[in-house]
């Protein structure tokens, strides 16, 4: 097998060939990466352009129907000519001219006879590898089709022999004699990004890392904590009942910078406000839990994440009343505290409070950290009022004295 697709009569350029590439590295990377696949086809002597799923599984390309469609309905005997077209868009090319306006993309055009898929083997691995282009580890996190479904499901394979790549990069090709024309010109760069996930009403766990698009490092990434007094689970929507509960008290929003939750449903919005967090990678939550019963007694975060400057904020921390003054606040910062700075090498941890919060402002200092000062009208309250803010920190020098009395306070107790 060569690096190159062999050019045919049909996948040779009649123009700008300058953009036809027949390499096969470049072919399998916009195959592999694109999610846009229409696959054209003729029936009853009309033309059909359908948008479908795709896989590349080696030299070969795996389409994705139902048995019913006319795309596999046409397969039936012996196979489909077909023509698979595959787009990334990277930009928008703005000419001084009209006619100089164009786009910047990448795409791979595959042209053959598509074939069902019959071997139970072989359909099994094509959809599991579609299933697998979804987020590596998608098909261990899902239940497997059963027979049924995968009747109801066809899949084409279509050889990549006849294979050509087409792409447009660079900037604007406008006329000599339009240069100076008073028109802004440039490229627009267009890039497929993934937004928060969205987790389905019922879902009892958290997005996983696996999504694509998830820019989480493990900084953003919580982990299970584990202690005498509390164990620390990543925050997932299972969590809103029982955080709801151990809550539902005004005192334990008093000074809680955002409107206290008054369902479970307020609850479990509040969770995926946190889990949006984690995805544009500025948060991390956890749920405080009872090692020994398992049930909720509250919610912590880190905030304001910055791997850069390995530098993270312990805040938008709740715990049921009935749990104060008891070992369960003091144990969950310092497994925070533990994590930060002796698995992420964090070089200062931070706590912002509300200058009215005096009583959380003696719990933070008593972990060992010390008064920066005060940030003045830093955020507005769920009231309404401007919030002056104090601003706690400790520091990684700091941090090992700190350690050695948060570990001998919780021995004693």
């Amino acid at each position: 097998m060569t690096d190159v697709y062999a050019a045919t009569e049909r996948t040779t350029a009649t123009r700008t060939r300058q953009r036809m590439h027949y390499e096969r590295d470049k072919a399998h990377a916009i195959l592999d990466e694109a999610f846009d696949c229409s696959v054209g086809f003729v029936v009853d002597g009309e033309p059909r352009v359908l948008p479908t799923l795709h896989v590349r599984v080696g030299e070969t390309l795996y389409l994705h129907g139902s048995t019913g469609g006319r795309m596999a309905l046409a397969a039936r005997a012996g196979g489909i000519p077909v023509c698979v077209s595959v787009t990334l868009l990277d930009g928008l090319v703005y000419g001084r001219s009209q006619f100089h306006h164009s786009a910047n993309y990448r795409s791979v055009v595959a042209l053959g006879l598509a074939r069902p898929v019959t071997d139970p083997a072989e359909k099994a691995e094509a959809m599991h590898a579609l299933v697998e282009k979804t987020g590596a580890g998608r098909a261990a996190g899902s239940r497997p089709p059963t027979r049924q479904e995968m009747a109801q499901t066809s899949v084409l394979a279509l050889p990549l022999a006849e294979v050509s790549v087409r792409a447009r990069e660079g900037g604007v090709l406008d006329d000599p004699a339009d240069v100076g024309l008073p028109h802004w010109a440039g490229v627009l760069p267009i890039r497929r990004v993934a937004g928060p996930p969205e987790t389905e009403p019922g879902v009892p766990v958290p997005p996983p890392a696996y999504l694509p698009g998830n820019p989480a490092t493990a900084w953003q990434t919580p982990v299970p904590l584990e202690g005498r007094h509390v164990r620390l689970e990543p925050l997932s929507p299972a969590h809103a009942p029982g955080l709801f509960e151990a809550l539902d008290d005004e005192e334990v929003w008093r000074h809680i910078p955002t409107p206290r939750a008054r369902s479970v449903a307020d609850m479990a919005a509040d969770i995926a406000g946190v889990i949006r967090g984690q995805w544009h990678g500025d948060r991390s939550g956890w749920a405080q839990v009872d090692p020994v019963t398992g049930a909720v007694l509250g919610m912590t975060t880190y905030h304001d994440v910055d791997p850069d400057r390995r530098s993270v904020g312990i805040g938008h921390t709740m715990l049921g009343r009935k749990w104060w003054r008891t070992g369960v606040n003091t144990e969950a910062k310092l497994l925070l505290l533990e994590r930060a700075f002796d698995v992420l090498g964090a070089a200062k941890v931070f706590w912002y409070t509300d200058i009215r919060n005096e009583r959380s402002q003696r719990a933070i200092a008593r972990l060992g950290a010390s008064r920066d000062g005060v940030i003045r009208r830093q955020r507005l309250r769920p009231d309404g009022s401007w919030r002056d803010t104090v601003v706690f920190a400790m520091t990684a020098d700091e941090w090992p004295a700190a350690a050695r009395r948060l570990r001998d306070r919780l021995a004693a107790g």
